[in-house]
């Protein structure tokens, strides 16, 4: 499996002459440079600019925009809802588990509050943890640290940070590295992830953003 990093909150995964999923495609009125991608399935975990760009997707893609069990080309999908129920004004929000080749990926969306422990639970073992980190309308870094504490995953890939020409004022990751406790992290622009090859304690991998 490839996981490939656009920036903010859309990522490409793959698995070769199979299936490909992008998550979060954003537009131009994010500030920075639009990617060209191609996908069967596209997810979108809310409602905004800065992840429903699903136009920008080409491929004749499937786009899941909800909660549910999805079954696409043998591709496992769970779309999870998981909006701050405690909050006065809930903002929708749609985590997806996307199982590829025995391998699961957990992209949490805009994300804004620790879930229960019991919720985490229930998702089951994560290989791959996509979480925000950037404050603004998601997780702050200390926040993201809990929540990767809960999942309790093989990698973590922080998303939704500040990044150059973003027009939305989110914290550095460097944050989030503090909070994790990491002083040098991996840093890849594509990270491969094998059934074989995970690690024993959760891995935080910095992704450098491409362009296309």
């Amino acid at each position: 499996m490839d996981i490939t990093w656009y920036g903010h909150s859309c990522f490409r995964i793959s698995e070769r002459n199979r299936i490909t999923v992008v998550t979060d495609p954003f537009s131009e009125s994010l500030g920075l440079p639009v990617p060209k991608l191609k996908a069967d399935v596209v997810t979108v975990s809310h409602d905004e600019p800065g992840h429903n760009n699903v136009e920008l997707v080409k491929g004749d893609p499937y786009v899941l925009r909800g909660p549910g069990e999805y079954e696409i080309k043998g591709l496992f999908v769970t779309g999870l809802a998981m909006h701050n129920t405690a909050a006065a004004r809930p903002r929708r929000n749609v985590a997806y588990l996307i199982e590829m080749d025995s391998l699961t990926v957990l992209h949490l969306g805009d994300l804004d509050h620790v879930p229960e422990q019991s919720v985490i639970e229930s998702i089951g073992e994560v290989n791959v943890l996509l979480v925000p980190v950037g404050g603004g309308k998601g997780l702050k870094a200390s926040e993201a640290a809990e929540v990767v504490a809960l999942v309790e995953p093989h990698f973590v890939v922080p998303m939704h940070y500040a990044l150059p020409g973003l027009m939305l004022d989110l914290d550095p990751v460097d944050r989030f590295l503090k909070a994790m406790g990491v002083t040098v992290p991996q840093e890849m622009e594509v990270l491969k992830v094998t059934s074989g090859s995970l690690p024993e304690q959760p891995q935080v991998v910095i992704l450098a953003p491409q362009a296309s």
